[in-house]
């Protein structure tokens, strides 16, 4: 199993602190959940039903023909490479390490390739992998420049996956309005955006046909009731939506610089985090996890990820924390 953010449990028993004390600022995820509606009991009862009306929703949603609910896109990630017979795959790094594990365990021939080297590369590729908004660094491809990608690939028979987890704060980014092309799958995550990572949601936009074989992958009833409930009145909140997409855009800001002046800049980011590469990130992160505020490291790169306070009180509390490991080096 790869190394996530979130390992709350693992943190409070390595360092000794109690869960309930630390400020987890690992895992990227919007700390506002939306509320949880009340759950009819049939939900609970029953087995799912898929004319319910949440592919309806998420379509609309995100602006996409066809979609396919599965347990969370990291359901997708392991599966897609099943429906292809073993070839040469790029993904875009440094980025969400699942993508490229998945593809090398299915027996296919993986280069990670940094976005300069894309158009090198890609005429011999079968798949290119792309994280937009990328995770950790923040990067953000133009559409134009990834469907240029996609149609030299498409030609080919190839695809190009994107994934969108981070995307919902700035749709007009988004390729979900053009993934019904062959060729071209996206990924979008629930979790992040809503707040609530616990529940296990994502959605593959793509072509019916494709979605047909993914679906068979998939297996039935992936989606349990309760949470089809839950998605579709989180995805029709149009009003959440907007106050959700300002808090992130503020806050991300505001994290920013904070960061900035304790002499620690971000050289990326997103509205839902925020990326550092300095060759003291294992002290750093060392140091905050101590006094209970949990980052995400990348060993590989010497990298960090904050993802975004909720409270004034969690605010101070990094900050203080910023402040004593500046005195501190």
């Amino acid at each position: 199993m790869l190394e996530h953010g979130g390992r709350l449990r693992k943190a409070a028993m390595q360092y000794g602190i109690p869960e309930a004390e630390w400020l987890d600022l690992s895992s990227g995820l919007a700390p506002w959940p939306f509320p949880i509606p009340e759950i009819p009991l049939r939900a609970w009862a029953r087995l799912p039903e898929t004319d319910d009306g949440l592919e309806q929703a998420a379509c609309e949603y995100y602006g996409a023909t066809h979609v396919l609910p599965v347990a969370g896109s990291q359901a997708a990630i392991q599966l897609l490479p099943r429906l292809r017979r073993a070839g040469k795959v790029g993904v875009l790094s440094p980025c969400y390490a699942e993508h490229a594990e998945a593809w090398r365990r299915a027996g296919y021939i993986v280069r990670e390739v940094l976005e300069q080297e894309v158009d090198f590369f890609l005429d011999s590729l079968d798949v290119l992998v792309v994280v937009n908004p990328n995770n950790p660094t923040g990067l953000s491809l133009a559409p134009q420049r990834l469907l240029d990608w996609h149609a030299r690939l498409a030609q080919r028979g190839g695809w190009l996956v994107v994934d969108e987890a981070f995307m919902d704060i700035t749709p007009q980014l988004s390729l979900a309005s053009q993934a019904h092309q062959v060729g071209l799958i996206v990924l979008r995550s629930f979790g992040k955006f809503f707040g609530l990572a616990g529940v296990r949601l994502g959605f593959v936009l793509a072509e019916r046909k494709l979605l047909k074989l993914l679906a068979e992958q998939v297996g039935p009833w992936a989606v349990s009731g309760p949470t089809r409930v839950l998605g579709q009145v989180c995805l029709r909140d149009t009003a959440g939506h907007a106050q959700q997409r300002l808090r992130c855009e503020s806050a991300s800001q505001r994290l920013f610089d904070v960061l900035e002046r304790y002499d620690l800049r971000p050289q990326g980011g997103c509205a839902l985090f925020q990326w550092m590469i300095t060759d003291r990130a294992e002290l750093l992160h060392e140091f905050m996890a101590q006094r209970g505020i949990l980052l995400r490291l990348f060993v590989d790169n010497s990298s960090l990820r904050f993802g975004l306070p909720d409270t004034e009180a969690d605010w101070l509390r990094l900050e203080q924390a910023l402040s004593a490991y500046k005195d501190a080096t």
